[in-house]
């Protein structure tokens, strides 16, 4: 029989995917970051909500939070939804968020990465960092770092908890991570996309190395979800060069000649896969896509052992912090 990740292609949906994977949901705690209305955080809320004991859901925008608690109690009324304000562009905000977490009875068992800073113009955070790079790759590190006890604090050996980042194909557009440029961020030289792409390559680094660091103890997933026309695409800084590359029309409206476009509930469905297939407990550090183990669409800037040692350690000195097993 195959494993349940062959069975799914790419129009699957969150949906489809927890429904298979549901007695590996039933009884998790899950944290996900990035869960505003018409986005794929929100959507693989609303899909696993039908089946966890609870979830967790963050956003820097309190209004905004209870709109997607709404959202997925309509939808599944018997969900336990939990909202938690997190701000992953201030490295304070992430440590008060992560001080919430750690006071709750319940341990968390999954940790999905969704959320992504806009696309746009060159902007510093309150930390002085560039701010795609922080809220997609630094502010991450820093929350899995304090909440690894929490993470590890179930003490199950049938489970071992796992850790999601939502990465992208757009990863393979960069010519490489300059770590340099993460530690002394400049108007120079910045290009919107061209600061999305390190960030996605960041998480895939990030991923691998922390599965490495934390074999037996914590696995590590980098996925990409897709071309999604999603909240995320339809934002005014990034409509006008994606228009230029081509993705998007004229019209700002997907580009179905030239690039195969997923739902928003399509889309979602790699994260629930990554989060709970257990076909594949045993290929920590691995990119899914379409649902499956994809490492050979990993471009080799992103998948260099020496890349991403030199990336967490540089992270580290950032944050202030040794993340340390």
């Amino acid at each position: 029989m195959s494993p349940p990740s062959q069975i799914f292609t790419p129009q699957s949906t969150a949906e489809e995917v927890a429904s298979v994977f549901s007695e590996a949901i039933q009884g998790k705690n899950v944290l996900i970051t990035g869960t505003s209305l018409n986005g794929i955080g929100f959507e693989t809320a609303r899909a696993i909500a039908r089946h966890a004991n609870l979830v967790v859901i963050t956003g820097y925008s309190a209004e905004r939070l209870k709109l997607s608690e709404n959202g997925i109690k309509k939808s599944v009324p018997t969900a336990n939804i939990r909202r938690l304000t997190l701000d992953l562009s201030s490295l304070d905000g992430v440590r008060k968020a992560a001080a919430e977490v750690n006071a709750y009875p319940e341990p968390i068992h999954v940790l999905i990465h969704n959320a992504a800073a806009a696309i746009g113009p060159f902007k510093l955070t309150v930390d002085n960092l560039e701010s795609q790079m922080a809220t997609d790759h630094i502010g991450p590190f820093l929350l899995t770092k304090l909440l690894l006890n929490k993470l590890r604090s179930l003490d199950s050996p049938s489970f071992t908890p796992r850790v999601i980042f939502v990465s992208g194909a757009a990863h393979a557009y960069s010519p490489g991570i300059s770590l340099p440029r993460i530690t002394s961020p400049s108007a120079e030289g910045y290009t919107n996309f061209g600061a999305y792409w390190d960030a996605k390559c960041a998480n895939i680094l990030t991923a691998s190395e922390l599965a490495r660091r934390g074999r037996g103890v914590i696995s590590a997933f980098s996925i990409h979800p897709g071309f999604i026309f999603s909240n995320f695409v339809q934002k005014d800084g990034a409509v006008p060069e994606l228009q230029a590359s081509g993705i998007l029309t004229a019209d700002g409206l997907p580009n179905t000649e030239k690039y195969a476009w997923k739902t928003i509930e399509q889309g979602a469905a790699t994260s629930v896969a990554a989060a709970f297939d257990p076909s594949i407990s045993d290929k920590s550090g691995s990119y899914l896509v379409d649902g499956k183990i994809s490492n050979e669409s990993i471009a080799p800037h992103a998948a260099d052992p020496e890349t991403a040692a030199k990336l967490w350690s540089l992270t580290e000195k950032i944050i202030g912090e040794e993340f340390v097993f």
